[in-house]
C-alpha cells in the first residue's frame, strides 16, 4: 500500500511535511518525498489535502465487556474507537467479573482479536474487586497482557495498600493509574461543589476531594519511589500539585478528558445528566487551567474516559443516574477545536494522544518511523460536521458533544497497514 501526499504529522520525530508512506507486512516500509515512493501492486490511497498522523493511543477507556455489554461491548467500542482515529485503547477493570485475574484478561485479548478493529490493552485490577484491600494478582495479569493497573473508578483509599501496590506494580513494569478521590469529602455529591451547585440544589463534590487525595497519592509515591500516573484530573490546584512535584521528583504524570477541556459545570444548568461525570464538569477557571497545563507540559495526555451508560439508565433522577459520557469518535476533534480556539500547536496536542501515552505505558505505538506498525489516520482538517446520534457508532448515545459542530474529521484509519474505518 502506498498512502501518497499527505501532510506527515509525527511528535516523535516532530516531522511535518508533505510525504508518500510506503506499508508493507503492517509496518512503514519508507517515507518519501511526495512522488518519490515505488511499489506496485498493492492499493495507493490519495492523501492530498490530508493530514496523516500515528494511530491515537486512548490510555483511559471504558468497553463493558465482560458483564455489561448491553452499555457497550468489545465490537461496537472498537468500532467507534476507529471511527475516532483511535488505534489502540486502554480498557480499564471494572468490568464484571473485575479484570483481577488473568482468566479475565485474556478472554478481552481474544474478543478483541477477533474483533480485528482495534489493539485492545487491558488495565487490571490493583485491588482484588476493586475493594481496596487485597492485591490483584499483577505477575500473571501481566503475562496474560495487561500492560498497567488501576482501581479506576474507586480511589485507593488505604495508604498502605497503595505504597504495596506501587512496590508489586514496580517489580513488574506497570504503570499505576489512580483516580485520585477522597470519598468522604465527595460524599454523595454529583456535581462540582459551588454557588451553582447550590442554587440548582444537588449535592455538590468539592475540588478538595480531588486535591487533597491527589497530594496524598503524590505523597506515598514519592516515599515508594514509584511514579504514578493521576487519571482524569479536573482541578487547577490538582494540577499544581502535580507539576510541583514534577519539578522535584520522579517521572510522575496525568492526564485530562476532552469534556473537562471543553465544557464546566454551566452544561448542568438545565439538568441534564449527560453531563454527569466523575470527576465533575467544574469551572471556567478550573477549564483554563487545564489548557494551560496543555500548553506548558505539565498534563503529558488526554484520554476520553469513554464510559458508556445505556439511555434508560441515563433517564433517572440526577442522583440516581450514572456517572460517565462517551468520547472516542470526537476525540480527535476536540483535539483540532482547542487547538483552533487556544493557539495551542496541534503537533503538542497530537503528541498528549500518541506518543506520551505511548512513553508512559511502554508500548509500541503513536510514532511514524521506518519499521513502525503502520498504524495511520488520514484527517481532513477542514471537514466541517455536526455529531448527531446516528453518526455515533457505540452501543450508548451518551455524548456531551451530542449537536455540535466540528472542523476536522477522520476520513480512514489504518491498524497494522488495514483499513479498518473508512468515513461515509
Amino acid at each position: 500500500m502506498i498512502v501518497k501526499g499527505g501532510r506527515l504529522i509525527d511528535p516523535a520525530s516532530g516531522r511535518d511535511a508533505l510525504a508518500d508512506i510506503v506499508i508493507a507486512g503492517g509496518r512503514i516500509e519508507g517515507i518519501f518525498p511526495p512522488g518519490k515512493a515505488k511499489g506496485g501492486g498493492g492499493e495507493t490511497i490519495d492523501a492530498t489535502g490530508l493530514w496523516v498522523l500515528p494511530g491515537l493511543i486512548d490510555m483511559h477507556a471504558h468497553l463493558r465487556e465482560p458483564g455489561q455489554e448491553y452499555k457497550e461491548d468489545i465490537a461496537s467500542g472498537s468500532a467507534a474507537a476507529a471511527a475516532g482515529g483511535i488505534t489502540t485503547v486502554v480498557c480499564m477493570a471494572n468490568t464484571d467479573p473485575v479484570n483481577d485475574n488473568p482468566t479475565v484478561t485474556r478472554s478481552i485479548i481474544d474478543r478483541a482479536r477477533a474483533v480485528g478493529l482495534a489493539r485492545v490493552l487491558p488495565a487490571g485490577a490493583i485491588t482484588m474487586g476493586l475493594e481496596g484491600r487485597r492485591l490483584a494478582e499483577m505477575g500473571l495479569m501481566k503475562r496474560s497482557g495487561i500492560v498497567a493497573v488501576s482501581d479506576d473508578g474507586r480511589p485507593v483509599e488505604d495508604a498502605s495498600v497503595l505504597r504495596r501496590a506501587l512496590e508489586y506494580a514496580s517489580t513488574f513494569g506497570l504503570p499505576v493509574i489512580l483516580h485520585s478521590e477522597d470519598k468522604s469529602l465527595a460524599g454523595k455529591g454529583v456535581m462540582n461543589e459551588g454557588p451553582l451547585s447550590a442554587r440548582l440544589g444537588l449535592p455538590g463534590i468539592p475540588a478538595a476531594a480531588e486535591e487533597a487525595m491527589v497530594c496524598r497519592d503524590l505523597a506515598v509515591a514519592r516515599y515508594a519511589k514509584t511514579p504514578v500516573h493521576i487519571t482524569h484530573v479536573s482541578t487547577g490546584g490538582a494540577l499544581a500539585a502535580i507539576g510541583a512535584c514534577k519539578e522535584t521528583s520522579l517521572g510522575m504524570t496525568c492526564d485530562v478528558t476532552p469534556h473537562h477541556l471543553l465544557l464546566t459545570e454551566e452544561a448542568l444548568s438545565a439538568y441534564d445528566t449527560v453531563f454527569k461525570v466523575n470527576p465533575p464538569l467544574r469551572t471556567e477557571k478550573d477549564r483554563l487551567a487545564l489548557i494551560e497545563g496543555i500548553r506548558n507540559g505539565t498534563v503529558d495526555c488526554i484520554a476520553t474516559d469513554h464510559a458508556p451508560h445505556a439511555a434508560d439508565e441515563k433517564a433517572l433522577d440526577f442522583d440516581l443516574a450514572p456517572f460517565g459520557v462517551i468520547g472516542f469518535q470526537t476525540l480527535l476533534p476536540a483535539i483540532m477545536k482547542i487547538h483552533l480556539e487556544h493557539d495551542i500547536p496541534f503537533m503538542r496536542l497530537l503528541a498528549c494522544v500518541t506518543t506520551n501515552p505511548a512513553r508512559i505505558l511502554g508500548i509500541e505505538g503513536g510514532v511514524l518511523f521506518e519499521g513502525a506498525r503502520a498504524d495511520l489516520v488520514l484527517f481532513d482538517p477542514k471537514a466541517v460536521w455536526t455529531l448527531t446520534e446516528d453518526r455515533v457508532l457505540s452501543k450508548s448515545k451518551n455524548s456531551p458533544f451530542l449537536g455540535w459542530q466540528f472542523t476536522g474529521k477522520v476520513v480512514r484509519t489504518l491498524l497494522e497497514g488495514r483499513t479498518v474505518h473508512v468515513a461515509d
